[in-house]
This record gives structure tokens, sequence and C-alpha cells, in this order.
């Protein structure tokens, strides 16, 4: 029986705590266990690389959901997302891909702030969320 690799925290947190019924999932990126980058295109011989944000945001939301399958949570238990893009020029494309997971109406609330940078320069975007999962009695 082969076991998946897992990404491991990068840094002394959790990648998920849980407080009573709520869960709160540490910033996530697009890495992948073997540590590459998701949304990372290599577009010539001298190595040039195309950051792909649609690709990263994709990535990120199936790492946060892998995550909150640990807590026995999915993507509709999330109440509040917090979105860092590297530049906001990504944002359309980012939200194309958000929208992907989660509607308008029913999804959670979200806020989106441009930061100067993120642990990796590969990286375009990193998400933490909170999700509400009652604990069963």
């Amino acid at each position: 029986m082969s076991e998946k690799k897992q990404v491991t925290p990068r840094g002394a947190y959790p990648h998920t705590k849980r407080v009573g019924d709520f869960i709160f999932v540490s910033g996530t990126s697009s890495r992948r266990p073997d540590n590459t980058i998701a949304g990372v295109d290599i577009i010539d011989e001298m190595g040039s690389k195309r950051l792909n944000i649609e690709v990263q945001t994709r990535e990120v939301i199936k790492n946060i959901e892998k995550n909150l399958a640990k807590e026995g949570a999915t993507l509709k238990d999330i109440v509040d997302v917090t979105s860092f893009l590297v530049n906001m020029n990504d944002f359309a494309s980012y939200n194309k891909a958000y929208a992907e997971f989660f509607d308008a109406k029913t999804g959670p609330t979200r806020t989106t702030v441009a930061v100067h940078q993120l642990p990796h320069p590969d990286l375009v975007v990193e998400i933490k969320v909170m999700a509400y999962k009652p604990l069963k009695k």
C-alpha cells in the first residue's frame, strides 16, 4: 500500500487548529508535497517563468480542502476567507478561479489584500480560512 506524501508546514505552526466548533486553516499556498509549486511554467530555454494565478488559486483551494478534510469539514463549512495577492492586477483571474469553488450568495465572506511578497518568489497567492463545523456530541 503506497502512502501519499503530504505537505508539511514550513515553520512552527499547524495547518489547522480547531477551537470548539471553529476550524482555523493557516495561510495555504499552491505548494505540492514534492515542494514544487503549481502554476509555475517555464516558458523558454533561459528558465523564464510564467506565474499563473488561476492555477495557483485552484491548487490553494484544493490544499485547503485536504486540510479541512482532516478535521471532518469541507469547503462548504468555510465562513470566512482572507486572500493575499502579490499583484492586484491578477485579481480578475484569481476571482475567476475562486468562483469555481464558492458561490457569491451562499459562500463565505472574503477579504483580499495586496502584499509585497510571499514566502517563495514563485507564489502569487496565499489564502487562509475559518470554517464552522460543530463537533459531534
